[in-house]
């Protein structure tokens, strides 16, 4: 594994950070404040060729590596969680898979122009009663002639009043439990589908989240992913790569709390010094500097096998568990190095340690990737390989490879 960064890639951290520092921290406060997403943001995004990062040109993208995409996220969240989430979203839970189990119709139709940022794509999972358990979803897709019906309710879905495209998870075959799970891409427009923005939210306030409901939903066949009863294996080839993502956000989150700490370190003094010369906050600052660089290895770790087109869902897990946890750690230190300023909106820290909390807890929380890493140690899990992975970097033509 080489973790030197090619040209190519300090330009992407260059050109992202550069975007942030103009575009996102000026107004940050002020759209989280008001819970307010801005839109503008994503069309930015898609003019710096940044909503395909990491998928092939063939297919609308950048053709850039997985770790590229790890940069863009991590330089995002230094921004704001919103915006690494929507791109976590669009691009990791949506388009990847869409790359990874579309067939060439659906590719052509819905991951182009999700590539080039002409659309918007969401990911529709979790319910009312079936998180980390996702079998116990209620939501259904009945086969009537050249549609399939589909009834049923989503929520914690970010990008919810803003996508146009969403890869919904429904049972086919609630008999088989998880076996009867499938996988659809359904589209804003279908009649019967509505959605709602979720209010008063702790943390990730600048962001789009709420919830999706289908009645009698008409989605053609043809957009059906994968075949019937796979819907559980692409929602876990799913998670890994928005994993994957959150977790490179975390890098961000670490990044801004130490950035922040720092200056304020060296403008703050007591006892007739620098705070920063306090042993104490020193050790707060120590502990973000190692949690950032120990993050950003399992990250990278994770992005080179992709790269390779290996699975690396333990490895991904185990990035997303850590990676976020320090993020938390972080925010919390960074407001006790602050004091009672780190408990106003006068600085960014406070909004920090609000939007560390959801990471903890989305795409696996940290109990269930506990477990995983656990049974991974101890035999009672492994990872067996899938009939489809996604496409080792350099991409050539991904039409025999999926």
């Amino acid at each position: 594994m080489n973790f030197n960064f090619s040209e190519e890639q300090q330009m992407v951290r260059k050109v992202v950070r550069s975007f942030v520092d103009k575009e996102i921290m000026p107004y940050i406060g002020e759209w989280d404040q008001n819970a307010h997403f801005e839109t503008s943001i994503m069309k930015r995004l898609a003019q710096l060729d940044l909503m395909g990062v990491c998928i092939p040109e063939e297919y609308g993208g950048s053709g850039m590596d997985y770790n590229s995409l790890a940069i863009v996220c991590e330089e995002l969240e230094r921004g704001d969680t919103a915006f690494r989430t929507a791109v976590s979203v669009h691009t990791g839970l949506n388009s990847l898979t869409l790359l990874q189990w579309g067939n060439e119709f659906q590719k052509e139709k819905y991951l182009v122009p999700q590539a080039k940022g002409d659309k918007i794509g969401a990911f529709g999972l979790t319910e009312p009663g079936a998180g980390s358990d996702v079998a116990a979803m209620n939501s259904t897709a009945v086969k009537d002639g050249d549609h399939y019906i589909l009834n049923g309710q989503k929520t914690w879905i970010s990008l919810c009043d803003v996508a146009d495209h969403f890869l919904v998870f429904a049972y086919t075959d609630k008999s088989k439990k998880h076996k009867g799970i499938s996988a659809f891409i359904v589209e804003r427009t279908m009649p019967g589908f509505s959605s709602k923005a979720i209010k008063g939210k702790l943390g990730i306030r600048a962001g789009n989240t709420g919830e999706l409901f289908f009645d009698n939903v008409k989605v053609p066949k043809e957009n059906l992913l994968g075949e019937e009863g796979e819907g559980f294996k692409i929602a876990m080839s799913a998670l890994d790569n928005g994993r994957f993502t959150v977790a490179a956000g975390a890098c961000g989150q670490i990044l801004a709390c130490l950035e922040a700490s720092v200056q304020y370190c060296h403008e703050r003094s007591t006892f007739g010094k620098e705070i920063g010369k306090h042993q104490l906050v020193q050790q707060m600052i120590a502990k973000m500097e190692a949690g950032l660089q120990m993050s950003r290895l399992l990250v990278y770790r994770a992005g080179c096998l992709k790269n390779e087109g290996k699975r690396n869902t333990r490895e991904t897990s185990l990035a997303k568990w850590q990676a976020c946890d320090f993020a938390n750690e972080a925010a919390n230190d960074a407001v006790q190095i602050h004091g009672a300023y780190g408990y106003s909106s006068e600085y960014p820290v406070e909004r920090y340690l609000r939007n560390s909390k959801a990471p903890v807890i989305y795409e696996g929380t940290r109990e269930i990737h506990t477990v995983m890493q656990a049974e991974y140690v101890l035999g009672y899990r492994e990872d067996k390989p899938l009939n489809k992975t996604l496409p080792a970097w350099p991409f050539t033509s991904t039409v025999n490879n999926v």
